[in-house]
């Protein structure tokens, strides 16, 4: 395997398949399928889920709600996430944790370095929700913040899209991809691949991000085993 330890981000919009909101569990046991495929090979997995299936904090302040209620909102949409995860995982027989940022010790583990690392070696999925716990933020900066912490080998970004491309290619058939970029062409050349915050903190660590298409069946295990699968983002 290319990798040992990975951080897989997967947006809450991905949950809700054809749906137009909510999660789809025909979709969440897919993934979790494509999660089972890696643990077998002994990859150690995180995971981090964004909430826009349910809420967007961000959506809610657009509309007058207070911006610091509607990360809270937003939050407690990953935890419901990652909830949803944990069941379908170990409905696919592997041990799962979900820690969060904020305490809800009645659900979840409290986001504790030291646990999730031993979790992670002990080959448990590890599901971090809640984002960083703190508003103003989204699940990307979260991703990378736990990628770092614990000592991530790559962040693979799962997504509908099967890499980076010069512009939407849903909105642009002339779009191209590329299979290779440096975290400074992104910033030039204003590609939208995680918001400023993450993409930054990715870069000054020095951890590569992989964008990939999640809801093609076997695509986690090429990216896992090296081949060139979506876009890769590095020094």
């Amino acid at each position: 395997m290319q990798y040992k330890r990975i951080l897989l981000k997967l947006s809450g919009e991905a949950l809700m398949g054809d749906r137009s909101y909510g999660i789809d569990p025909k979709r969440l046991d897919a993934y979790a399928k494509e999660i089972k495929s890696i643990v077998d090979k002994g990859v150690e997995v995180a995971i981090v889920i964004g909430g826009g299936n349910i809420f967007r904090g961000i959506s809610g302040a657009s509309k007058g709600m207070d911006r610091v209620q509607g990360d809270h909102m937003g939050m407690l949409a990953t935890v419901i996430n990652g909830l949803a995860l944990q069941s379908a995982c170990e409905d696919n027989d592997m041990q799962t944790r979900l820690q969060t940022a904020i305490k809800i010790n009645e659900v979840a583990e409290p986001f504790i370095r030291r646990k999730a690392l031993r979790h992670l070696e002990k080959g448990r999925v590890v599901i971090f929700g809640g984002g960083t716990g703190n508003p103003y933020f989204t699940t990307d900066s979260a991703a990378v913040l736990r990628a770092i912490e614990i000592e991530a080998d790559v962040i693979l970004k799962g997504t509908r899209v099967d890499g980076i491309y010069t512009s939407d290619p849903e909105q642009n058939r002339d779009a191209t991809k590329f299979d290779f970029i440096s975290f400074d062409d992104v910033l030039r050349k204003g590609l939208k691949v995680m918001d400023t915050t993450a993409f930054t903190l990715s870069q000054e660590n020095e951890l590569p991000i992989i964008v990939f298409d999640m809801n093609t069946p076997g695509n986690l295990m090429k990216v896992i085993s090296g081949e060139n699968i979506g876009t890769k983002v590095n020094l």
